[in-house]
Formats: structure tokens, C-alpha cells, sequence
């Protein structure tokens, strides 16, 4: 492996915006909130914030439908607030990674309000991709991410506009050189800002396919799946290298894409360690492992994964991508629910035990960390008991279509996969203390905090040298000193690949080896591995080391 570049020793903390701290008492967090707390994150000890979408927006999908790339939502505050959140943040080594929302923009944005003037001499119009209808109908079957039909009929100009999201959130056209020419020229302004990277959403769906065919179906869905045929287009990493070239080659920058459908051997493309597209990706297969098995019904269960196909799942790509592209590693973020509540325990018991666990498993593997908002606390899913206390439109969205159109799912059944597994899970405001509200705003907050606050929160967890904070603060302190958690090889330890109960696993580099052992589940089993006696005990989540017997939740990590 070559040097390594800075990225690659980094670790990111994610902040969504609107939930993590209001300074103006609205209820909802804004920017001089986030600048208030710069001081916590970087006592957790990270190198970079990412920032949930901060432009204005028509706030339909939670900022992800922007109406002014080069503004900011006045919601969360103005551009001199953002300014200043970004100064206050490089003054104490922080960098911070914008998202870049260009698979589509809002249907408020001026890109798009031009575009609807059906004019021959119209520029805009080729900026989305619009389409005659097929027999009087939309003109293939495509079905939204976030239910319904991916085609809305424009009845002044006459035809349909591509939305594989919200009816408000068009699709951009990537295969007009003039729309890629505007984004690039946008990312470039925020260059300018002095921003440190962009995460991008779902931008491995830019290029559609040929003629727009119709897609498969999953089980006796209404719609076909545009998703399976959108992603990894036959231009993708034509239009990644061209953004490469025009803006990402200027600067040194962090860059991760949101790949949705990514195999590793797309993503050896998209993150390849020659730099000729992006630095990382975020992929999705261990976060679809426990989705339901009828495929009608999508995402949307409340089972337990197994350990062997998580295990299965996490191996393949950090032996897949080792040596040729780099790794994103990531439990949590704005779209999947706790992960405590998913693959630990959340039971007071085990929460703190269990969170300890997963934190360690995932932080001696190769990649890049990235921890969400509230994941150094342990926090937990929410427990909504009434459709009504759910903000997010594809909780909101799949509970219309599954409960009362299609009625694949009672609503008592739907309630439960939704507190499994809506992203509002994520989304409660950040828990910081005690007091009202949790600390987040004097004001109702827009959406519920979780209850458990008085017992789980940032002060309580300051005070406490035991807590989840200090453990992942001294797993980011490991990182940054030892380069075999950056550089070295990962091997799975023999005999450990049917293990339903412990996974383990080694980094190696040179002389030096890093074994990884953690028990997944709640009873004491008996494991024997091959220690050499002049071992150092780098991470532990129990008092003592009992040898060959690990406890409920049990990770050990030594080095030798």
C-alpha cells in the first residue's frame, strides 16, 4: 500500500442539522447550534463533520430537495452563520464535508421552474428528463423509492417528469453536458467557500438506462423496481471522472458516494485507490440483510440478522476491496435506525455493553469510520406508538401503501416494522442532558425526543469515564497512532466462519498482529484462540479479561 492519504486515516462525524442542537429556540437545530457544540466533537476526537443537506430547501424529504445550491436555508440559519461554523471548525482541526444532492433537485428550484416552459428554444428543458406518455399512461413502470409512480404529468406542457424520489424532487438529466457543466460550476463556488469534501447522495443512479425500459417487479409490487436498473448506469463513472477532472483533482478533499445497488466490483471503480473518480463509498448490503423476505413488502421487518450473513457480508468487502479501493465503515446515519436497537441490545443491561461491542468491530476494520449523531452516547430507536408522532415521508409513504392500498401488512404490524425500522429512528433530536427536551430546544421540538433521554445523554455520559464516549474516543485515538489499523491486512480467524455467536478477526502488519474477538449475543460461551503471552490488551468492555470465556457482549481487542 502506498503512503496513506490523510482521508484515510480520518474518522467523520455525522451531524444532521435539524436535530442536533436549536440555538434559537424554534425546535428545530440550526447552525449556530452545531458551532455552539464544536467543542463536544472535538473532545470525541474526529477530523471531519459531515453536514446533512444545509441549502435552501422545499423540505419535503428532510433537506434532500434543494431549491438553491448556493444558499442556505433560512430554517437553519444564514450563510455568515455557516460561515462562521466553518472558520470556528478549522480553527480547532475539524473539516468539514458538505452533502451534494445532484441526482435531483427540488421542483422549486429555478433549473426546474424554467424547464417547465415547453419551448423549442428552452435550455432548461433538457436539465430533467421529461417524457410523452405511453397509451395514456406514464410512460413505463416505474415505481418511486418513496411509493407510487416515478412519473408526474405536467398538464401545462404535456407530458411527464422523472422523479425516482418525492414528485417534488425531479430528476436531474446527467446526459446533458449543460446540467453537469452547472453542478460542477456549483461545486466549485462551494470550493471556494473552503469546504472540505462532499458526500454524495444516491450518486450512483445519475445515468438511467437506454430508452428508460420498464423494470422488474419484486413479488406482486404495483410498480416495477427503477432502482435495481438505475443504479451503476452505463455513464455513471464516465460522469464521475469528468467531475473528477473538472472540480474533485483541484482540491484535497474527503469524498464519499452514496452507491446504492454497488457491488465491489463496481466499487473498485467508484473508489479505486488511483483517484480518478472518489475516494470512498457508502454500500448498503449489510444494511439489507434483515429486510423483509417478501420483496413487495421492501425494507420493512423487524427480524434479527444472523451473524453468519452479516459477518459473510462485512468480510466480502473488506477482503474485496483491500489493496485497490478503500472502505466506508458505518453502522448508523440519517437513514437506518439505531444500531444498538438493530444488532446489539438496547435492554439496560447490555446497551452500553452491546454499543461497545459493535463500535470496536466495525473500528479495526479497513476503512474510513463514520459515526452519526448520538452513536457515542448509544443511543437507542424511539418507541412512536401512533402513526402520527412519524415525520419521515417514506415511513409515512410505505405505511399508506402497504396498510391501505395494497394491504400487505396489518396496521399493528406495520406500527412495529416502523419502530424497528423508520428513519426517524435517527432522527430524534441529539439527547445532551437533563433538562427539557434533552437539552436540544427550549421550544417543542419537530419531532419527538426519545424518552429515555434522562438516562441516556452527553453530559451523563461526559461525567462518566466508563461511558460509550470515552470507549469510541479511544478507539479514534488508536486509529490516529497506529498504522496497522490503516495499512494492515484482514484475515477472518479460521474455524470462525459458520461462528453464530462470536466474530473474530485479525489486521496484520509486518510483525505486528491485531486480533479482534467479540461475542454477538447475550449468554457467556467459551472461545479458544492462539494469544502469544507478551499480548497488550488494546480495547476491553469489561473490567477484567476472563480468558478463554466471553461474556454477554464481550470485545476484546489485543495486540501482539
Amino acid at each position: 500500500m502506498t503512503k496513506s492519504k490523510w482521508w484515510q486515516k480520518a474518522v467523520v462525524y455525522q451531524v444532521y442539522p435539524k436535530s442536533f442542537q436549536d440555538s434559537d429556540n424554534d425546535g428545530i437545530g440550526d447552525l449556530k447550534g452545531i458551532t455552539k457544540r464544536l467543542g463536544y466533537i472535538r473532545k470525541l476526537g474526529v477530523d471531519v463533520i459531515w453536514l446533512n443537506p444545509i441549502y435552501k430547501t422545499s423540505n419535503i424529504d428532510g433537506g434532500y430537495d434543494i431549491s438553491d445550491y448556493q444558499a442556505i436555508n433560512p430554517v437553519l440559519g444564514s450563510m455568515a452563520d455557516f460561515e462562521e461554523l466553518l472558520k470556528k471548525a478549522h480553527e480547532l482541526g475539524l473539516k468539514v464535508m458538505m452533502d451534494l444532492v445532484v441526482n435531483h433537485s427540488s421542483f422549486e428550484h429555478e433549473w426546474f421552474q424554467k424547464s417547465l416552459a415547453k419551448k423549442k428554444d428552452n435550455p432548461y428543458r433538457d436539465y430533467y428528463i421529461w417524457r410523452d406518455s405511453v397509451n395514456g399512461h406514464e410512460p413505463n413502470n416505474w415505481g418511486s423509492s418513496f411509493s407510487g409512480p416515478a412519473w408526474t404529468y405536467d398538464e401545462d406542457s404535456g407530458q411527464y417528469y422523472l422523479h425516482l424520489f418525492a414528485k417534488e424532487q425531479p430528476d436531474l438529466n446527467w446526459n446533458n453536458p449543460n446540467t453537469r457543466h452547472s453542478i460542477f460550476e456549483m461545486m466549485n463556488w462551494w470550493a471556494n467557500k473552503g469546504i472540505d469534501g462532499f458526500r454524495m447522495d444516491v450518486i450512483s443512479f445519475i445515468s438511467k438506462p437506454e430508452g428508460l425500459p420498464d423494470a422488474p417487479k419484486r413479488g406482486n409490487a404495483p410498480y416495477g423496481n427503477a432502482g435495481a436498473l438505475v443504479a451503476n448506469g452505463a455513464h455513471v463513472h464516465e460522469y464521475l471522472r469528468e467531475m473528477n477532472q473538472q472540480v474533485l483533482s483541484k482540491y484535497d478533499w474527503i469524498t464519499v458516494g452514496e452507491t446504492a445497488g454497488v457491488t465491489v466490483e463496481e466499487a473498485l471503480k467508484y473508489a479505486g485507490l488511483d483517484g480518478s473518480e472518489l475516494n470512498m463509498v457508502f454500500q448498503f448490503e449489510h444494511m439489507g440483510l434483515d429486510k423483509n423476505q417478501n420483496p413487495a413488502i421492501g425494507k420493512w421487518d423487524d427480524r434479527r440478522v444472523s451473524l453468519s450473513e452479516l459477518r459473510d457480508n462485512l468480510v466480502k468487502w473488506q477482503k474485496g476491496l483491500a489493496k485497490k479501493a478503500w472502505n466506508s465503515l458505518y453502522w448508523n446515519n440519517h437513514d437506518q435506525p439505531r444500531i444498538v436497537s438493530r444488532f446489539g441490545n438496547a435492554d439496560p443491561e447490555y446497551r452500553v455493553l452491546s454499543a461497545k461491542m459493535l463500535a470496536a468491530l466495525l473500528h479495526f476494520m479497513q476503512g474510513t469510520p463514520y459515526i452519526y449523531q448520538g452513536e457515542e452516547l448509544g443511543m437507542t430507536n424511539t418507541n412512536f406508538e401512533s402513526l402520527k408522532d412519524y415525520q419521515d415521508i417514506e415511513s409515512l409513504n410505505a405505511y399508506h401503501e402497504l396498510v391501505e392500498q395494497t394491504k400487505l401488512v396489518d396496521s399493528q404490524t406495520m406500527l412495529r416494522y416502523l419502530q424497528a425500522r423508520s428513519r426517524d429512528n435517527a432522527r430524534t433530536p441529539m439527547q445532551w442532558d437533563t433538562s427539557i427536551n434533552a437539552g436540544f430546544s427550549e421550544h417543542t421540538p419537530w419531532l419527538k425526543v426519545n424518552q429515555n433521554y434522562k438516562k441516556i445523554n452527553a453530559e451523563a455520559a461526559l461525567q462518566d469515564s466508563n461511558s460509550v464516549f470515552y470507549f469510541y474516543q479511544h478507539l479514534i485515538e488508536l486509529r490516529h497512532k497506529l498504522p496497522i489499523i490503516i495499512e494492515g491486512d484482514f484475515e477472518l480467524m479460521s474455524g470462525n466462519e459458520k461462528d453464530e455467536a462470536v466474530f473474530a478477526y485479525t489486521r496484520k502488519l509486518k510483525e505486528r498482529t491485531i486480533l479482534v474477538i467479540a461475542n454477538f449475543t447475550a449468554q457467556n460461551v467459551e472461545r479458544v484462540y492462539d494469544i502469544p503471552s507478551s499480548n497488550e490488551l488494546l480495547v476491553k468492555n469489561y473490567e477484567d479479561d476472563c480468558g478463554k470465556k466471553l461474556r454477554p457482549y464481550e470485545v476484546k481487542v489485543y495486540m501482539y
